[in-house]
């Protein structure tokens, strides 16, 4: 008996397809969009653990230094 193992990955274009559909386009740039903001929140979560814990009280650029508050 034959094994059709070649049957069972994903459906899509082949590797050597020039001209992918509209569908695998638009695929790819919400794939790539995912791991761009992927990468932005892990770089953003990165440099908060890095940084010193912030001291502040209240929102710092709503007060000036004549305020009394």
């Amino acid at each position: 008996m034959r094994n059709d193992d070649h049957n069972k990955h994903a459906p899509g274009p082949a590797k050597g397809d020039a001209h992918p559909s509209e569908a695998e386009v638009r695929r790819q740039r919400l794939a790539k969009t995912l791991r761009d903001n992927l990468q932005r929140r892990k770089q953003q979560m990165r440099a908060r653990r890095a940084g010193g814990a912030d001291e502040t009280s209240g929102l710092p650029a709503a007060k000036t230094d004549e305020s009394e508050d």
